[in-house]
């Protein structure tokens, strides 16, 4: 089998333990005869799974009793739809900070449902930084604080919670769920989407504050009301069972491997590598302001941008997968997620030095 370090962005790579479980489990799951993925969701196998990973996941993220946990479908992208959807009834209106892509797209969403505001943005500064928490407009008032706490795109991450007063924040942690301790209690809504540090595509997050679910809509779709998808338990229809039974396989290793502690140091250890190779070499550069540097997507450029194609090239020799930066900032995008190890940071060192050598 050809040995790969993948550095997507999401879908992105897992934990080697947890693929090689699901291959073992993949025709016989739980001795039922059968892949989970033609196991029933209503049966007692799949409820005891959907029960055990809820129990795993709030011992992991230490969540408080009074949040729900909701396995939904639709990604983190249809959470900037049924967060103004369900918080915004009764003409309230919502603030945003601005701090790239998803943060905009979320916002841009949220005016289809309601009244938004941008309370704080990074526009000017092309989105390489954070605005400074003084500088933001925020309205006391106002039903929630929404922000993306780890830009995928621009590598841009929050390295502590902002603090909103009394008023609800919510979070799309999608790109960083798990990797560092939280403070739930912080949040009104968090939400993640699971094909980064979770699991595939399918499958998305929301832990919600249980006075904010309030009671269900007669205008809202059963599909996009958090009351009735908390009420069933987050089995209305049927769920992604795969995605969700990976899943749980991802919160039992994070378990077995020290936690969301050991998540932050190996985190800290890997993104430090990376960015002190790039800020030593004259050949890359990373935009972000140091402050505000994402420990999941570590983006830099070449010095020459017609170099990049040929970097690729070469990368992908190595076995070294998927470093081109999106396509609305250019360069390169290393996201290295939980499952990447550590061995992976030092081949693309390795690639990015003797690339530097031959054409710097």
């Amino acid at each position: 089998m050809k040995n790969v370090y993948n550095f997507a962005p999401g879908p992105a790579m897992l934990p080697r333990p947890v693929m090689k479980k699901a291959q073992e489990e993949f025709l016989d799951w739980n001795g039922t005869g059968m892949s989970v993925m033609e196991v029933s969701h209503r049966s007692k196998e799949f409820i005891a799974l959907a029960e055990e990973s809820e129990a795993d996941l709030r011992d992991v993220l230490g969540i408080p009793s009074n949040y729900k946990v909701l396995f939904m479908q639709g990604g983190a992208t249809s959470q900037f739809a049924m967060v103004p959807m369900n918080l915004l009834q009764g003409g309230k209106s919502a603030d945003y900070i601005h701090t790239g892509s998803w943060s905009v797209k979320a916002y841009k969403e949220a005016q289809r449902h309601g009244k938004v505001r941008v309370a704080a943005t990074s526009k000017e500064q092309n989105y390489m930084t954070i605005p400074e928490r003084s500088t933001w407009q925020l309205d006391k008032d106002a039903a929630y604080v929404y922000y993306c706490s780890n830009e995928t795109i621009g590598g841009v991450e929050f390295q502590s919670i902002p603090d909103v007063g009394a008023v609800p924040l919510v979070a799309d942690m999608t790109s960083h769920a798990l990797s560092r301790p939280i403070d739930v209690s912080k949040f009104g809504i968090i939400i993640a989407g699971s094909q980064k540090n979770i699991g595939p595509a399918g499958l998305v997050l929301v832990i919600i504050r249980e006075d904010l679910i309030g009671t269900e809509s007669a205008h809202l779709p059963s599909l996009l009301d958090y009351a009735h998808m908390a009420a069933n338990e987050s089995m209305s229809n049927t769920p992604p069972t795969f995605s969700w039974y990976i899943a749980a396989l991802v919160f039992k290793w994070i378990k077995a491997e020290g936690g969301l502690k050991a998540m932050e140091q190996n985190a800290i250890k890997r993104s430090g590598k990376l960015y002190a190779a790039i800020d030593a070499s004259g050949f890359y550069q990373n935009p972000v302001d140091k402050r505000y540097r994402s420990r999941m997507n570590v983006t830099f450029t070449l010095k020459d941008a017609n170099l990049d194609g040929k970097f690729l090239q070469e990368a992908k020799a190595a076995g070294l997968e998927a470093l081109k930066g999106h396509r609305s900032v250019g360069g390169m995008r290393a996201s290295i997620y939980n499952a990447m190890p550590m061995e992976g940071v030092d081949a693309l060192i390795t690639l990015m030095q003797e690339f530097e050598r031959k054409h710097g």
